[in-house]
Order: C-alpha cells, then structure tokens, then sequence
C-alpha cells in the first residue's frame, strides 16, 4: 500500500502492521518446519568453484583484535581472550549481535594469514553447532543476507586448514542458507541485495548446487535492479552508502562471474556503470561520501577501494544525481538534498531533512548532518529536521519514523513526510545558482520553505537566503508568530566563535590557519551543542543556529553568507562552554 494512503487512514499504519505481522508469522512457522528444511537441503555442493573477491578493504586492526579475543563494532567491545567463545555470551546490543552474526569481521581475519583462517575456521564451526539450525534472530532475513555474502567470499580462506568434511559441512550449509535467502518474500526493499549475496554464494560452490543457486539469483536481479537502481544511478533508498554498498556487492558477482566463463546479464552490467558514476558524484573532496538520508560518510580508503573516485578531476562529473545537487569551487563545495526522502519500505533509514546541505572548505567537512544510519548508535530523532543543516519551524518535524508496534513489523519507515520539493539550477561564467522549495511545514503552518543558494567561483563566497512564504494571503492564521531557526551543524573538528557584532561567526577547522566567516542578518545566533555520527561512532560538536520569528500571513527570511577569513582580522567573543545548550 502507499506510503502517502497509510498517512491518511487513522490508524492506518497499524492495521497494515496486523496484517503484515499475520503473514509473517506464517512465514517463520514454514521457515521453521521439517518440510521446508528438507527442500532446502539438496543438492549437495561437489566442493568450492572459484574465489569472490570483495572489493572492500580488510581492516588489519581488527583482525589482529579478533585473534586477541576482542570484537568490536560500532563502538561496542566484547571481549572474551584468546580462542574465547563470542557466542555463548550476550552480545552488547542487539545492532553488536547483528554485525557479529553478519561474519562481517570473516574477510578481516582471513587477512591475517594461515592464523587468521585457523580462527575463522574455529568460530565458523562453533557458529555452527550452536545455531546451525533455524531460528528467529540469527537467520533473520537482513542478517541472513549478509552473512551469506561475507562467507561466500571467504569459504576458500578458511576451508583452507579444515578436513575434508569439514570443507563439506561449511559448503553445504552456504548453500541452505542461500536457497533460504532467495526464498524469502519480503517486498523489493534489499531484495536486490539478497539476489547478488545469493549469486556469490552460487559461483563460490561446485557442482549442480551452485549452477541453480546462480541461475535462480541471475534471473532475480534481473527483475529488481530495475526497481532498485535508478536510471540516473542512485539507490532507490537514496543514501549515497547504499549506492557504494550495491556497487561493492554487484562488483564482486561480476568478477566472480568472469572467473567462471558467465556472461553478467545487460541490466546488471547497466546497474554497475551507473552506481560507479553514482558513487564518484558523492565521493566529496575528503575522499568520503556525502552523508545523507541514513548513510555515512565512510572512511576514505573504504570509498577509494570502490575504485571509482576520480582523483585528478579527468572525468566531468554531472552536477545533479538522484535528487542532490553539487556545486563546486576552488576551495568550496557544496552538497544539498534537494528531492524527498524515499518513501514506504525504502525509508526504514530515510531522513526528514529537507533541503539539507554539507559544505567542505579546502577539502575539510565544514557545515555537515548529524550523519545518522541504521548501523550507528544514537536515537532515531537524528533523522528529523533539527539534526540537519537547514531551517525549521517551531521545533515541529515535517516528517518523523514510526514506533512502537508498527515499526516493529514495517521497520522505522517515515511517516507524513514532505513529497513536495522543486530545484531549478542555473549556471554561468562566474556563479553557480541553486533555487529550491518545499511543502513539508504546509500543512501544520501554511507555509512554503524556499532556500535559495549562489555560488561565486571566483572568489569561493557562498550566499544563502532561506525564506519562509505563505501560501495563502490572510489565511486563517492571521498575525501570529511562530518561531524558526536556520541551523548549521558544524563537523566535529570545526570550532567556532561568534564576533563582536554577535551576527557573524568565524568558523575554523583544526590544524587551518585560514578561517572562514559566516555572515547573516537573523535577529538572534547562538551556538549549541550538536551530535554527529562517523565511521560509526558518535562524536560531538557545535551548530550554529539562526533564529527569528514568521508571521503566518506575511512570511520571513534570514540571509546569510559564507567567505574566507584569509584577509580579515576578525574580532570575536568566546562563548561560555556552560551557557551552550545541550
């Protein structure tokens, strides 16, 4: 059902849960019976075919910290010493359990040499005998998907050291494992995914059981890539992370394909070229990607792995992709949401955070977002407007995740988020013009945000005006007054000081000697404390924030301007540490 019919129907997310939560019950009975375990069961793998290689770096710290005894994601350690048990004790958080279940860590440990596949061999097989078997968690369907793929391309590394029937034991379980996957109707959210996981485990495996594996996966993909990668490259989901993790997996089934003699079918091959294209319009100045709508920014190496960025600037590179646009000058460049967040099941990790902007000076991350995935601690309010660098009205969201019971069934999908947003780009000889609109406060306030952004090539000036119309003249609301604000969330590693005048604030990034100076006539700016997450980890920073008071009838505007501070000598006033509020 649409998204934007569920928004409309009282209740109407809840119901659709009951009914979906009926059929998936269903689903785990029959994914639990004998019958169904007995079909997937056969035929047996004859052995291992070729090798996978995933194009993601291995991370040499962690696997020497895994032979030491020690796992840690996203910032959560278990600990349990050398040749320790990692599953007879309770994980750290259920996200911890997830990437530990996902064998992620296989390809790290591997690195490591002949120790390194004498570990993965060790907890391979004790994984096996404890949870071999079906059950709700650990088989569930997006962890399921990536462990298939992580095993696929390490099953010669670690089958290396092992007997024969050992050799056979790990083989045939990949091969349930991914009939399983492909068996799975879940709608076309990571149905892309679970095809190409599934297709890698098919070239992995000899015999008959890896030609209907592959077969069965080829023909899958050929139906939802369509749907999954957009004509112009993006992801369906538009996060740019999900568009380099697509590239990887569709990447590592295509060389695995040319190893055994197999022709790639033409849209999978289509799908490959456009997310490489998709991937270097978002790798920014820093070598990261742009971190929007649930993605992050990933470190440099990883997105350098992809082997897409195009680091001398050979390749023109489009100034608009999957509903962002960029604009570039010497030393600034500028990202921006300008389309809306995906909808139903493709926005579990969608942000309601329109018209948001990411700003780099001299290659360093300026003005960013929170930088909030699935994947990252942190509370699910990071996807609202106030954690990302555009305005807001009276602290109200213009779209927000479900809870409770229905997110539970359909996952955290955003709900009455804004559909509305028009751009239109011009460019010229010295400047670069980027006008934009949405409707997301139009149905609580009446009003039309409109951001208006130009670019001077030339002299690296940014000039912003944020404006808030109405959208009906002497509406119902009169002459009142609710309050906005226009926030800039700055990175981590940018400190930032408020001058004399208390309007402008000079902005600077560690180990800089050039500042730069964010102009703007608001009535009031402050600077508070602010979250980001990156490379998993929460960090803490400042924003700055512009605030000023609407008139529903009449409407308002802040304009502001961001210059270098190479030629000033700026005078600016600290601000007490207490009085920044949390």
């Amino acid at each position: 059902m649409p998204a934007s019919a569920l928004d409309r129907i009282p209740k109407g997310y809840q119901i659709f849960a009951a009914a979906i939560a009926m059929a998936q019950r269903f689903g785990l009975e029959w994914r639990a019976s004998p019958v169904h375990h007995l079909i997937l069961s056969g035929p047996r793998p004859d052995g291992l075919a070729v090798t996978p290689k995933d194009l993601r770096p291995a991370d040499l710290e962690a696997g020497r910290r895994i032979l030491a005894g020690g796992f840690v994601f996203s910032g959560e350690t278990l600990t349990m010493g050398p040749r320790g048990d990692p599953w007879d004790r309770p994980a750290p958080s259920r996200r911890f359990a997830a990437a530990l279940h996902g064998f992620g860590w296989l390809g790290d440990l591997t690195a490591q040499g002949e120790a390194g596949s004498w570990e993965a061999l060790r907890l391979t097989l004790a994984w096996r005998r404890l949870y071999g078997r079906w059950n709700v968690f650990s088989w569930s369907p997006d962890v399921l998907e990536r462990r298939v793929f992580n095993l696929a391309c390490s099953i010669r590394a670690l089958s290396a050291p092992a007997s024969q029937a050992e050799v056979d034991q790990i083989a045939g379980d990949l091969a349930y494992q991914a009939r399983l996957l492909l068996g799975l109707q879940e709608g076309p959210c990571r149905a892309t995914e679970r095809a190409v996981a599934a297709g890698v485990a098919g070239a992995a495996l000899a015999g008959l059981a890896g030609e209907q594996l592959l077969e069965r996966a080829l023909s899958r993909l050929r139906a939802t890539l369509r749907v999954t990668v957009t004509p112009d490259g993006g992801h369906a989901s538009r996060s740019p992370q999900a568009a380099l993790e697509l590239y990887f997996d569709l990447s590592t089934l295509d060389e695995a394909l040319m190893q055994i003699g197999v022709t790639a079918p033409d849209e999978m091959i289509r799908a490959i070229e456009r997310l490489a294209e998709t991937v270097r319009f978002f790798t920014l100045a820093d070598g990261r990607l742009a971190a929007f709508q649930g993605g992050e920014a990933s470190p440099a190496n990883y997105v350098a792995a992809a082997g897409v960025p195009d680091a001398a600037g050979t390749r023109k590179v489009s100034g608009s992709c999957n509903g962002y646009h960029k604009l570039e000058a010497r030393a600034l460049q500028v990202i921006v949401d300008a389309a809306a967040p995906a909808a139903g099941p493709w926005s579990r990790a969608a942000c309601a955070q329109p018209l948001a902007i990411e700003v780099l000076a001299a290659g360093r991350r300026l003005i960013v977002n929170s930088g909030w995935s699935p994947s990252a601690p942190g509370p699910s309010a990071l996807r609202l407007v106030d954690a990302a660098s555009t305005a807001a009205v009276a602290e109200a969201p213009c779209g927000e995740p479900l809870s409770g019971f229905a997110a539970k069934v359909l996952g955290p999908r955003l709900r009455d988020a804004y559909d509305v947003v028009e751009s239109k780009r011009r460019e010229g000889p010295g400047g670069l013009w980027l006008e934009m609109a949405h409707d997301g406060w139009s149905r609580r306030f009446g009003l039309r945000h409109e951001r208006r952004i130009y670019l001077d090539v030339e002299t690296d000036e940014l000039r912003g005006e944020d404006r808030l119309t109405p959208l009906a003249a002497g509406g119902a609301a009169g002459r009142r007054f609710v309050p906005f604000m226009v926030r800039f969330h700055l990175h981590p590693q940018v400190s930032a000081l408020i001058a004399r005048d208390k309007k402008s604030v000079l902005l600077k990034a560690e180990g800089q000697e050039t500042g730069w100076w964010l102009r703007n006539d608001a009535f009031e700016v402050a600077l508070e404390s602010s979250i980001q997450h990156q490379d998993g980890l929460t960090r803490h920073g400042q924003q700055i924030v512009l605030r000023g008071q609407v008139r529903l009838d009449a409407g308002a505007k802040v304009r502001w301007k961001l210059s270098s501070a190479a030629y000033e000598r700026p005078q600016v006033v600290k601000v007490d540490a207490e009085k920044v509020s949390a």
